[in-house]
């Protein structure tokens, strides 16, 4: 929603765009921070250096853009993204990553975000990402958007694309997800996992939320598409 701010000689001007900067490198950070301050459009009002800390401070201060870093600890870029379309609707994320590929674009954008800049992106192209995101266009680095423009017309990308979407999926997600689509029931689930078929429920509900299904034989499906069952299992440390 756009707001304006009247002046004391009755000039009436745009205030600027909020923004929230999420990576967990300080001097990445101090450097977003710096570029911002010379844009007058654009007002950072927070920094969060994980993904946890950016989903409650966009909850609590619902700001228009949120610069997302994709490689965040603990629940990562594309996982907060998420939570952030779902709870603070008018949020506009712009993810900001080292990687160029495919996938990695597919799965943010299928999270929610509105554009995907690469981080050696120049600060104009940045800025100018930020400007078309907020004021409700979508943007990606002219990198991404050839290599992602050249894997469709090779009719390549439909191969990765339901892999690419499971993964806003935590690790322990995934290893129940893998169970779901070799036709486990809850409470084999929770047996297997030492966990309690109520925490197996609320796991297979976030799932259907994250990945758009409305029930489990459309996670099954999904599953099976991404060749889910051939996957490596997540390392024990990963399940926390």
């Amino acid at each position: 929603m756009v707001r304006w701010q009247v002046h004391r000689d009755n000039r009436v001007t745009r205030m600027p765009y909020t923004v929230l900067l999420a990576d967990d490198h300080r001097l990445l950070l101090d450097g977003l921070r710096t570029i911002l301050e010379h844009a007058p459009d654009f007002q950072v009002v927070a920094e969060a250096e994980n993904g946890h800390e950016a989903v409650q401070s966009c909850k609590q201060l619902q700001p228009d853009l949120v610069v997302m870093d994709i490689g965040l600890p603990g629940m990562n870029g594309v996982e907060a993204t998420v939570e952030i379309t779902r709870h603070c609707v008018n949020t506009k994320v712009l993810i900001l990553s080292m990687h160029d590929d495919e996938n990695a674009v597919v799965s943010a954008l299928r999270s929610g975000a509105r554009g995907y800049v690469v981080k050696r992106a120049s600060s104009s192209d940045l800025i100018n990402a930020l400007r078309t995101v907020a004021r409700g266009g979508s943007y990606l680095s002219p990198q991404v958007s050839e290599r992602l423009l050249h894997r469709i017309q090779c009719g390549d990308l439909e191969v990765h694309r339901d892999r690419a979407s499971l993964e806003v999926l935590s690790p322990r997600e995934l290893q129940v997800l893998r169970l779901v689509a070799e036709g486990k029931t809850s409470k084999d689930i929770a047996v297997l996992l030492d966990l309690g078929v109520q925490t197996v429920r609320t796991y297979r509900k976030t799932m259907m939320k994250k990945l758009g299904v409305n029930n489990v034989a459309g996670l099954t499906q999904m599953a099976l598409s991404a060749g889910l069952t051939n996957w490596n299992k997540p390392d024990a440390d990963s399940l926390g």
